[in-house]
């Protein structure tokens, strides 16, 4: 029983602390989960974007069973010559265990495409503390992942800038994704993901209509879900994720501000 406690508590830290759930491989959870909703579906051609790079920070809260447990935040932020940073950190404690994870994404713009430069990630806490550090030279067209070549460079993102492509073709009413993405682990994955509704949200923030995207895998009784809210930038507001039909957690948004500075 020990066992079973603790492996639900852990599956909940690492959705949590993955907080897009990139870190799930692309054959996770069976596709015929996230096939969209023709009563529900109602994406306009294109929506309003008032920029995809805008400073912003956000707060958000998780809940497991209606009980909260811990927190995360989230910020873009430009400093000079064309550069951007994109910061995540989060603290969970549930009983004798506890996380905390750090990752910054340093990249540029070209044309409004993202350029990746750099990745870092960093956990402590309950169990082995991790650091990854990946280099996108695009000099030498490779990835360096701790110092080591590993892989070709091609059109990958991080286990972050994905998201902010994502926001962007949101509102030009995309609604089908396909990535290339190192994980926080430095694995190269592939990502697909659709969206499946629009719906109307209450959360810490207050009550937002949002795009639902799920994330399309096989072989899997996994489901996981992320919404994105058009009134704010298309930000993420929500991620929630099941196994086996037992919700594993529920992160909300509580907190958001940005800036076209």
């Amino acid at each position: 029983m020990k066992y079973k406690v603790t492996q639900q508590i852990n599956c909940f830290l690492y959705l949590f602390c993955c907080l897009l759930v990139v870190a799930q491989p692309a054959n996770a959870v069976d596709a015929a989960l996230v096939e969209p909703d023709p009563t529900s579906l109602e994406v306009p051609q294109e929506l309003p974007l008032i920029d995809p790079f805008a400073n912003f920070s956000a707060r958000f809260s998780a809940f497991r069973y209606g009980r909260e447990l811990g927190y995360a935040t989230l910020a873009l932020s430009k400093m000079e010559d064309n550069q951007y940073r994109l910061d995540y950190s989060s603290s969970v404690s549930i009983f004798f265990l506890s996380d905390k994870r750090k990752e910054t994404s340093l990249f540029t713009l070209q044309d409004q495409t993202i350029v990746p430069q750099s990745y870092v990630f960093i956990r402590t806490g309950t169990g082995s503390d991790k650091h990854v550090r990946v280099e996108f030279n695009h000099q030498k067209n490779k990835i360096v992942v701790n110092d080591r070549p590993s892989f070709p460079l091609e059109l990958q993102l991080d286990n972050q800038l994905y998201r902010l492509d994502l926001q962007a073709k949101l509102a030009k009413g995309e609604t089908e994704f396909s990535y290339e993405v190192i994980n926080y682990r430095g694995e190269l994955k592939h990502y697909q993901l659709s969206v499946v509704a629009t719906e109307n949200l209450s959360l810490p923030y207050g009550e937002l209509e949002a795009i639902k995207v799920g994330f399309v895998r096989e072989n899997s009784t996994r489901q996981t879900y992320a919404w994105f809210s058009p009134a704010l930038n298309f930000q993420l507001v929500r991620l929630q994720q099941f196994k086996d039909g037992d919700e594993q957690g529920d992160i909300q948004l509580s907190q958001y501000e940005t800036s076209g500075e």
